[in-house]
């Protein structure tokens, strides 16, 4: 454990960035998932801090959403492409681009236009941080995705509310309301039910009414300052000292609380009071 600590006193750039705590946030269309990411980024008083310095940070897998073919394109601007199928995403870029994220590395994640449904040309350079939110429906469908994920969260909304949600977000986006009636009864409510209920039973836990939650939601940003705060140390060695299943996430245990790096972070800490 010394060897670690040793190299802390060079400069930032020979420093290996400590490797990310990557928490999946999953849940069906319009649960609340980047809500509650947004919450807890918030609560963890990153929201105003400049873009390089944040230690959380989020992604969307909606970013990931495949290039489509002409063919593909007519569809979706019908509305007869389904987006909310496994197959919708480019699993393998996803896949990769969270391996980088892991190892500390710097990224490019792809722009998706979800009006023109295409991938942008231009991409955002996503810098390594402390705690990286990882959000989609189908971010624990594919096993070697969700494998990587230290912490797997649920959002569990009421589907009445989750539908109301989607059809006035939809409208926003200047979409027909029988077709985006016609492409949820097609498309998001089956693969909803086939695809991202199911995976809910990876979940180490689940947040019912999403950002209305705020028991839960604190919950979860103590364990993050937790870990911010110093006891990062331990979930990384309790994950290479396990034998069989190296992703058996462990919780700081509360007899040996490291406060190596607690000075250095605490002002970022600071939860924000206002109101979301």
């Amino acid at each position: 454990p010394g060897s670690a600590m040793a190299s802390a006193g060079g400069p930032d750039a020979e420093r290996p960035h400590p490797k990310p705590f990557l928490i999946g946030v999953s849940g069906g269309t319009a649960s609340g998932k980047s809500t509650v990411c947004e919450k807890i980024m918030e609560l963890l008083g990153q929201n105003e801090v400049e873009q390089r310095q944040r230690k959380v940070l989020i992604l969307s897998q909606d970013s990931f959403y495949k290039v489509l073919t002409a063919e593909q394109q007519a569809k979706a601007l019908k509305g007869q492409y389904n987006f909310d199928h496994p197959d919708a995403f480019d699993n393998d870029l996803m896949h990769s681009t969270l391996k980088n994220i892991v190892e500390g590395k710097t990224v490019e994640v792809p722009t998706y236009d979800f009006v023109t449904h295409s991938r942008l040309a231009e991409t955002t350079v996503v810098y390594p941080a402390d705690v990286v939110l990882f959000e989609g429906i189908l971010v624990f469908y594919n096993q070697d995705i969700r494998d990587m994920f230290h912490l797997r969260l649920f959002v569990d909304t009421d589907s009445d509310v989750r539908l109301s949600r989607r059809v006035l977000r939809d409208m926003k986006r200047g979409r027909d309301l029988e077709q985006i009636l016609t492409q949820y009864t097609t498309f998001v409510k089956p693969a909803f039910e086939e695809f991202c209920l199911p995976t809910k039973k990876y979940a180490d836990v689940i947040i019912p009414r999403g950002v209305d939650n705020m028991v839960a939601i604190n919950l979860i940003v103590q364990h993050i300052q937790d870990i911010l705060n110093g006891d990062i140390c331990k979930w990384q060695r309790g994950a290479m000292n396990g034998h069989g299943r190296t992703y058996k996430r462990p919780f700081p245990e509360p007899t040996e609380s490291s406060s190596v790096l607690a000075a250095g972070k605490r002002s970022h800490l600071e939860s924000s009071s206002r109101p979301h």
